[in-house]
Formats: structure tokens, C-alpha cells, sequence
């Protein structure tokens, strides 16, 4: 382990990512470019004083989870996390498994929708990246555990699901979202996350664990989504995805139609967001599908 190379290599990867980039206000008290150490901490999900003491060069020898969780708080590419894990002493994991890596030309993407709530999901169903405008139209992404940033979660394990006897769209989007994840594992046998992710929740929800032995398979496409929002009222949102072939990975965008009340909404819950962006989780519900 290379430690005062790593503590190089983390400090000069903080300072290259904005705040908006992760959904945190600039403010006018930051004195050095990127983020601050406590906020990498906390996008990664580890303790403040752990991060401080690699960044200079007298951390303990990190384990694979921990440096996995870097990699995602910091956005490594494919060959940034590779170096990390070198410099860790720790060899990178073998290639097979879904990327977490987002393309830069996409993150570029939802800086510039800033009036259309979207994010990036991989195969297992984890968002990877999103803008300030999908986290006040659903939670506060940033605010959360890495895992627990994942869809199939939020809708078999929250209350949402108790409304699929009775919600016809409830109903269709955990069908469509299990047979998605069924065709995911046909496509990546060998990654641990996705059966490690089915395993969890087949063991909390009887729902999923039924719809999971049926064997449905598809890939989820374009739908309409009714959204009650706290601030802004009902909002009719179509839901469109578009796919990112080389790192599997999907884009979804929520638009609205012109001229209408959930434009308006959502227009309103822009100018909210463009003002609040740093304290989301006071004023956006944490929404479960």
C-alpha cells in the first residue's frame, strides 16, 4: 500500500468534482475547488475522521468495500478505480460485472436537463448519478447510503408496494421491475450484487420472492407515472429511458407536456430546487415507488 500516493490521489480527485455535481449547494464559504472532506465521507458512507486520516497518508489499509465506495463518491473511471485499488495494495475486481462507472458525456447530460428530473441507474437497479431537479421531485440522493440508493429496495420494502392489489400501476411497475432484474442476471451470471440484491429482498418481501419465481422476463421501457408531490401538487410525468449500451447502464428522464398544470408544477419545483438545492431532504418527501 502506497499511502502517501493514495492520500495524493484522493485530494487531487475531491478537488475535481463540483458540488452541483452531486446535488450540494456551492455557497460562497468554500475556500478551495471540489468538495470538502466530510462531504466525500458522507457520499461514500464512512466516517469523516477514517477519510481525513487516508487523505493524509496514515489511514488504515482499506478494505474492498471501502474502496468500492470511494471509487462511487469520488466518479473513478474504469481505470481511476483500477489505480485506486493498486495504490491500495488491493488488486481491482475482474471485469464481468455491472459498471458503476458513469460516461462523463452523460454526467454532462444531467447538468444541462435542468428542467428535467433524471439519473442514471445500472443493471442491479442502483442510481448512480442524478441531478438537483430528480432529487426534489423524489428524495434526497445524497443524504442516503450508497446501497440504499437502489429501486427495487424503495419498492418492495416500502409502503408504496401495499397498493398493488389495489394501484394498477403499482402493480405493472413491480412486474416490469422484477422481470428487468431477471433479465439483468441473464446478462451478468457471474455478479454477486444481483444475487446478493434478490437474496435480501425475496427474504423481506413475499412479493417479490412470488413475482421472482414466476420467471418473467423483459426490459422496462417508456410509461406515464401519477405523482402526488408535497409542494407542487399532482404532477403527470411520462417516463422515458434511454439506454447506455456499453456500460449497461439507462438514463431515465421525467418530462411533462407543455401548457399544462404539471408543467407549471414542475416548473415551480425547479425554481424551489434552484434555490434550496443544498437542503432537499427539509422540503422534498422521500417518495418510494
Amino acid at each position: 500500500m502506497d499511502r502517501q500516493e493514495l492520500a495524493a490521489f484522493l485530494r487531487s480527485r475531491r478537488a475535481r468534482i463540483r458540488p452541483a455535481d452531486v446535488g450540494l449547494r456551492t455557497g460562497t464559504r468554500r475556500r478551495t475547488p471540489g468538495l470538502r472532506r466530510e462531504e466525500i465521507a458522507h457520499l461514500a458512507g464512512m466516517s469523516v475522521d477514517y477519510y481525513i486520516r487516508l487523505e493524509q497518508g496514515r489511514g488504515p489499509h482499506p478494505s474492498r468495500q471501502i474502496l468500492a465506495a470511494l471509487a462511487r463518491a469520488l466518479r473513478l473511471t474504469d481505470d481511476e478505480r483500477g489505480h485506486l485499488h493498486h495504490l491500495a495494495g488491493e488488486p481491482p475486481d475482474p471485469p464481468g460485472g455491472p459498471s458503476r462507472d458513469v460516461p462523463p458525456g452523460i454526467l454532462h447530460l444531467l447538468d444541462r436537463l435542468d428542467d428535467t428530473p433524471a439519473y442514471v441507474l445500472n443493471p442491479r437497479h442502483d442510481i448512480l448519478a442524478w441531478n438537483p431537479l430528480a432529487a426534489a421531485l423524489m428524495t434526497d440522493f445524497a443524504a442516503m447510503e450508497p446501497r440504499d440508493r437502489n429501486v427495487i429496495r424503495w419498492l418492495f420494502t416500502g409502503s408504496t408496494i401495499e397498493r398493488y392489489d389495489s394501484d394498477a400501476y403499482v402493480a405493472q411497475l413491480a412486474r416490469e421491475s422484477v422481470a428487468d432484474l431477471r433479465a439483468a442476471s441473464g446478462r451478468h451470471p457471474d455478479d454477486p450484487g444481483i444475487a446478493e440484491l434478490v437474496a435480501e429482498v425475496s427474504a423481506r418481501s413475499p412479493l417479490f420472492a412470488r413475482l421472482w419465481a414466476e420467471g418473467e422476463v423483459g426490459i422496462r421501457r417508456s410509461s406515464r407515472k401519477s405523482m402526488n408531490h408535497p409542494l407542487v401538487g399532482v404532477l403527470e410525468l411520462h417516463c422515458d429511458i434511454l439506454y447506455v449500451p456499453e456500460r449497461d447502464q439507462r438514463v431515465v428522464l421525467y418530462t411533462v407536456a407543455p401548457g399544462t398544470p404539471s408543467h407549471q408544477g414542475l416548473k415551480r419545483l425547479r425554481e424551489i430546487a434552484a434555490g434550496r438545492t443544498g437542503d432537499l431532504e427539509t422540503f422534498a418527501a422521500r417518495l418510494r415507488w
